[in-house]
């Protein structure tokens, strides 16, 4: 075999193995990207529940993102503003409301698995009242949506030009689960900005920079 027909073979050999790899290149990420990440949570909230069938407002729990640079995450006492009277799904308690009636006793309070852990974590009793035997414990949500150190995002930048929260985050109101829903690169930024600048936002016309100093300094 000639010098000339083994580099024929050696490049059909590489194009071939170019194409196998084709689909696999298509659901992998560069690093950094943890596009389509969806980490456990310690207590199982769903976004789809409260964001979507309960229209609760973004804003009602995390409140940081219009005034500072982080959106934050609610402290459990805002959590306690609902569910120190709602304790388990309304299907739980009318089914132990049914129960009790036909046994003619008073029903038993239910409270779901998931919101013990929410009452443990303050360190309440079933009668959802501080249990001063207990020690208060935070909750170590897990942060879905992560930028490198040397990349600058700032939340309230973005809500007062009218931004939506789903642009970036997705349709959070479908999730059961949080995951990141953009790769949040640069270039998808740049993209952003540019395409903000050209059509505006909600209706109003802005200048969102592509300064690198906007971001990086």
């Amino acid at each position: 075999m000639n010098a000339r027909l083994v580099s024929v073979v050696l490049l059909v050999g590489v194009i071939f193995g170019i194409l196998a790899l084709v689909p696999k290149l298509g659901r992998s990420h560069l690093p950094g990207n943890q596009q389509g990440y969806e980490p456990d949570q310690p207590i199982a909230f769903s976004h789809r529940l409260h964001a979507g069938e309960l229209q609760i407002s973004c804003f009602y729990c995390h409140g940081g993102a219009a005034s500072s640079r982080h959106a934050g995450i609610p402290a459990a006492s805002v959590c306690m503003n609902c569910h120190k009277s709602v304790t388990a799904p309304l299907g739980a308690i009318r089914a132990e409301e049914e129960l009790a009636k036909k046994e003619n006793r008073k029903p038993l309070p239910i409270i779901s698995p998931e919101l013990q852990k929410l009452y443990d974590a303050l360190a309440l009793d079933d009668k959802i009242q501080r249990d001063p035997r207990k020690a208060v414990k935070s909750i170590a949500w897990v942060k879905v949506h992560n930028l490198p150190d040397f990349a600058y995002f700032d939340h309230r930048a973005h809500v007062t030009a009218g931004v939506s929260c789903t642009h970036c985050h997705g349709p959070v109101e479908t999730m059961e689960r949080v995951r990141q829903e953009e790769d949040l690169s640069m270039g998808w930024c740049v993209n952003c900005h540019r395409d903000a600048t050209r059509l505006g936002i909600a209706g109003k016309k802005v200048s969102a920079s592509v300064d690198c100093a906007t971001c990086h300094y």
